[in-house]
């Protein structure tokens, strides 16, 4: 909806005051950045899978971006660095390793909206603290939307919006939604009661 693949004329969406249907989709779309839980690598390099074929992303900033997000360290340890083919969905890749990748596209792009669909829902534990330190520097200075259950990823959101069957039922910060004891209490206690059995963050 926010980027305007899906029209609608029941309702409205406003951005900056301006309603979408009222901007060109072109000029929506480069304000808009996404990274999906199951998102693409294309059959290329390293640096063509940052610069996604955008003449304005050369190399200086593709390795600045990958840099900023801490994916210039596996990226450097690759027999080629930036000019490493990947395979087709990035196989020779790990997860983390990928998810790093997506969040380097993503700022190379410097989108003034960014929306994390479960950006996090699969990493592996080695990449884990960099995935949150890049997801902190990737957040900032953005209106960002993070959809998540894994709950560590919204703990910092100014607003948390808790849904059941389609509904919001829940709207504060991390503190409130814990003072109230309701849905989000119950979700975060089942999931770091599993954080602390297993070391490991599991969806409740």
């Amino acid at each position: 909806l926010l980027g305007r693949f899906y029209d609608f004329d029941d309702n409205q969406i406003f951005l900056d005051g301006i309603d979408l249907n009222n901007i060109h989709t072109r000029d929506l779309r480069r304000r808009i950045g996404v990274v999906l839980q199951d998102f693409h690598i294309f059959s290329g390099t390293i640096y063509e899978n940052i610069a996604l074929g955008d003449p304005e992303v050369d190399i200086d900033r593709a390795s600045e971006a990958a840099k900023t997000v801490n994916a210039h360290g596996f990226i450097s340890a690759l027999p080629h660095g930036y000019d490493t083919p990947l395979s087709e969905r990035g196989q020779n890749l790990s997860q983390g390793q990928r998810q790093l990748l997506a969040f380097a596209r993503v700022l190379a792009a410097d989108p003034e909206i960014l929306v994390l669909d479960e950006a996090t829902a699969s990493i592996d534990t080695e990449t884990e603290l960099l995935i949150q330190d890049a997801l902190k520097k990737l957040t900032a200075g953005r209106t960002s939307i993070l959809i998540a259950h894994r709950l560590q990823t919204i703990q910092e959101a100014d607003r948390v919006l808790v849904l059941d069957g389609g509904k919001i039922v829940e709207l504060g910060t991390h503190e409130e939604l814990l003072k109230a004891e309701g849905l989000y209490f119950t979700l975060h206690e089942l999931q770091f009661q599993d954080t602390d059995e297993s070391g490991s963050d599991q969806k409740p």
